[in-house]
């Protein structure tokens, strides 16, 4: 078990021999070792835990996201030790003042973004013919952005590259929405909060995957913050909104999935205040599959860590500065 989902109403956790334990009235009703864990994902009301426990999960490595019980939206993120490589951090703040590697890093996310999305609305049109005009005109307005980042100037700035990523989006989902039943009311991309049920599920998606982004950035010795084509914001973990651009399509294409061949349905959300909500059955439905989509996502983002630290590093080590005083003080 690499994810915990805790998502009950009075669940009370404690620590016990180096295992959660799970209190339902008073009562234990299952154990789990932390060795088992990668991550905890709390989104029950009424969950009871204290610091101890949180400080366990950080010690083992075990990052702890927090959810909003009512919109899943992520309130809190605990992550574990931080990595220690300076030099990493120093090159990449380095690197956020450069145009020409900023340019060069947000052209290399949006064009994968964009590839994906043509090769949804492609494989789209081969299961939905009907919808065949929808989706050839959706794939036309993401080619014609894609073809410009790719014939255009070598590198454009990310001014420009928002631009074509904006007029790319606005086409795509043009032809997404196509895909779904008319009771879902999806007419497109909305958020804070999402008003239909596909909507919802975009939301809960991408909150997941940029978890995934903000544990494997960190756990690269990267700063979550410091991103080059979304920048640096207060607040916000603009490398792993980076880190997950190419990977949005994915996200697009299960969700579209869990609705038209999976087990989502109308009745598993509902309308509160204007925000729709995704109730404890769909949630169920959602994180058990979610599980399953998620082993290429995080296996990427891993990966695009791991490269992007290490290359770095390179960079960084010349910035550090060795000091012999540092050895007596120890």
């Amino acid at each position: 078990m690499a994810t915990l989902l805790l998502d009950r109403s009075d669940l009370e956790i404690r620590m016990a021999d180096g295992a959660l334990a799970l209190y339902e009235n008073n009562t234990r009703s299952q154990t789990i070792p932390l060795r088992l864990l990668e991550r905890v994902i709390i989104q029950g009301a009424r969950t009871r835990l204290d610091t101890s426990v949180l400080l366990k999960l950080a010690e083992a490595g075990v990052t702890t996201l927090l959810m909003s019980p009512r919109v899943s939206r992520q309130v809190g993120l605990v992550l574990g030790p931080l990595h220690n490589d300076a030099a990493i951090r120093l090159a990449q703040a380095q690197r956020v003042g450069d145009p020409t590697f900023c340019a060069q890093w947000a052209q290399q996310q949006v064009k994968a973004k964009l590839r994906r999305q043509r090769r949804l609305l492609i494989q789209a049109e081969t299961q939905r013919p009907e919808l065949r005009k929808a989706l050839f005109d959706a794939r036309a307005g993401v080619e014609h952005a894609l073809a410009e980042l790719e014939t255009g100037l070598p590198h454009p700035d990310c001014a420009r590259l928002r631009g074509l990523e904006g007029s790319a989006a606005r086409a795509y989902f043009g032809g997404y929405t196509a895909l779904f039943a008319p009771q879902l009311n999806f007419t497109g991309r909305n958020r804070r909060p999402p008003r239909d049920p596909v909507n919802a599920c975009l939301s809960l998606g991408y909150t997941l995957l940029h978890f995934e982004a903000v544990r494997s950035a960190s756990s690269a010795g990267l700063d979550p913050l410091l991103g080059f084509y979304h920048r640096p914001s207060f607040g916000r973990e603009s490398l792993a909104c980076d880190l997950i651009e190419p990977l949005r399509p994915a996200v697009d294409e299960w969700i579209w999935q869990q609705f038209s061949t999976g087990p989502l349905r109308a009745e598993h959300f509902s309308q509160d205040k204007g925000a729709c909500l995704l109730g404890k059955a769909g949630r169920n439905h959602f994180y058990a599959a979610w599980e399953e989509f998620a082993l290429a996502p995080r296996r990427w983002l891993r990966q695009s860590c791991t490269h992007l630290a290490r290359s770095l590093r390179a960079q960084g080590l010349p910035l550090l500065e060795t000091d012999p005083m540092d050895d007596e003080a120890l």
